[in-house]
């Protein structure tokens, strides 16, 4: 079985000291989970800040972006080797507002895959549809073509711990969620996608998230599918209750 992944993305949100008052408000059952990878992507400015609130706990922390160089001139950027520096383990790739408003693309999120693969770190590479894809009837030809490009060049069995989460773009922040059976369908299609080029060991081992509109009247029911292995999570995960649900509704259960 794997280990079920909740990841809050928050975005744009929440100043260290906010960030510090979340941390201080978790339930100790969360603060010491065990059966779920909880995992908070904070605003870069309070990663450090973060790091320190966590230290000694289960909640691990995600960058919302890095670059693929190790160092140089490429201003407002952050690299593998600083995040790591503030205790990060994971960093999201490839979310859909990186590719809509910043100009991210398949080669840019390949790019940034293998580099946090080769620093250590575990991606969470980001694949989904747009409405009019959908409408088009292209939505798996979207995520083959997006998985496909994104582990160009990695090596079966180097990726360890890679996770990829599908966000419908049409369901991100509008309080639509793509059906759990068509959620699990299509995840189902990331997977196959993942095994021709990683093998069926290394497709078994991905983890792979939804992410549109998790709320925690949803989650229990995404959990159920095989192919869900937990969420990516954006506004539902900035308050610490909202939080601590969805973690406890990502836990395992023998019906899995």
């Amino acid at each position: 079985m794997r280990r079920p992944v909740l990841a809050g993305n928050w975005k744009m949100h929440k100043t260290a000291s906010d960030a510090a008052a979340f941390a201080a408000s978790l339930p100790e059952d969360v603060r010491s989970e065990r059966q779920v990878d909880a995992i908070i992507a904070p605003p870069a400015t309070a990663l450090d800040h973060l790091s320190r609130c966590f230290e000694g706990n289960a909640i691990r922390l995600a960058a919302q972006n890095m670059h693929w160089e190790a160092k140089g001139a490429f201003t407002g950027e952050i690299s593998a080797d600083m995040l790591k520096d503030l205790g990060v383990r994971y960093v999201i790739i490839g979310h859909s507002e990186r590719r809509e408003m910043f100009g991210e693309t398949d080669a840019s999120v390949n790019l940034k895959t293998k580099a946090a693969i080769a620093a250590g770190l575990i991606p969470i590479v980001c694949v989904g549809e747009t409405l009019a894809q959908r409408e088009a009837g292209q939505a798996d030809a979207i995520v083959v073509r997006q998985t496909n490009l994104a582990l160009q060049g990695v090596k079966p069995k180097e990726p360890a711990g890679l996770i990829i989460a599908y966000e419908p773009v049409w369901a991100i922040g509008t309080g639509k969620v793509c059906a759990a059976d068509e959620a699990d369908r299509i995840m189902g299609v990331i997977r196959d996608e993942v095994a021709r080029s990683q093998g069926p060991a290394g497709a078994d081992g991905t983890r792979i998230l939804y992410g549109g509109s998790v709320k925690p009247d949803n989650m229990a029911d995404l959990m159920r599918y095989p192919n869900i292995d937990g969420g990516l999570v954006g506004g539902a995960s900035l308050d610490p209750d909202s939080f601590a649900a969805l973690v406890r509704l990502s836990r395992p259960t023998p019906a899995k």
